[in-house]
């Protein structure tokens, strides 16, 4: 077997078993089992779990901030000196998620889940290694974000970023169950890009909305 099909095959395995049962109820055992191979060769590839699982998400991450970059080029290349709107930004990083190459129909969905669970879990080595590897795209977004929404202060954006990664991640991770829902109860299927496209001008509308802490009490009654 080739190097490059055991790591495929180590990360395959790796990627839906974290998704599945989470990080730390995971073992290298049970990966190495799903995958076909030996402890050691998940030693020889990754050396360790932290860098298995760093390595799951560098798989997905690094030809997304290398699509995103291109995106993100280009709305700053055009013409005139308007900035790119949120519904622009949401639509980048959308379009580029759902056009990585996919292993498996679930891809995107996996890895959503995998996203929640670096925030829920105590991954600190994770968090550190995403800031620190994809520390230009990720402040690059957040500059961008920040001239889209001058009205917000850093305080309320820093939230709503994470209410809007919050209603993602459970969509785009709970994708195939939603989709299943919506088509036996209306006989309706939808496309993962459906998804996507139906996601922006809802959160876009959030990041937009009036701070509910600046609205007067009578107004905020009435709503």
């Amino acid at each position: 077997m080739a190097q490059s099909d055991t790591v495929d095959k180590i990360l395959d395995a790796a990627e839906e078993l974290f998704a599945a049962q989470g990080f730390a109820e995971t073992s290298l055992r049970m990966i190495t089992g799903k995958a076909g191979v030996n402890l050691a060769a998940v030693n020889y590839h990754f050396g360790s779990k932290n860098a298995l699982i760093q390595a799951v998400f560098a798989r997905f991450l690094t030809p997304f901030s290398a699509t995103l970059e291109e995106e993100f080029d280009e709305l700053e290349a055009r013409p005139g000196e308007r900035q790119p709107t949120i519904e622009e930004l949401l639509g980048a990083l959308t379009g580029s998620a759902v056009r990585m190459p996919q292993r498996n129909e679930r891809g995107i969905s996996i890895f959503m889940r995998l996203l929640g669970l670096a925030y829920t879990q105590s991954q600190g080595h994770l968090r550190e290694y995403l800031e620190v590897e994809y520390r230009d795209i990720f402040s690059r977004f957040m500059r961008l974000l920040k001239e889209a929404t001058p009205q917000l202060s850093s305080v309320d954006r820093y939230w709503r970023i994470q209410f809007m990664l919050g209603a993602t991640a459970f969509t785009m991770s709970s994708s195939d169950a939603l989709r299943g829902i919506l088509q036996a109860k209306t006989g309706v299927e939808t496309q993962i890009q459906e998804i996507a496209s139906r996601l922006i001008p809802f959160l876009a509308a959030g990041m937009q909305a009036k701070d509910a802490m600046m609205v007067p009490r009578s107004e905020a009654s009435v709503a």
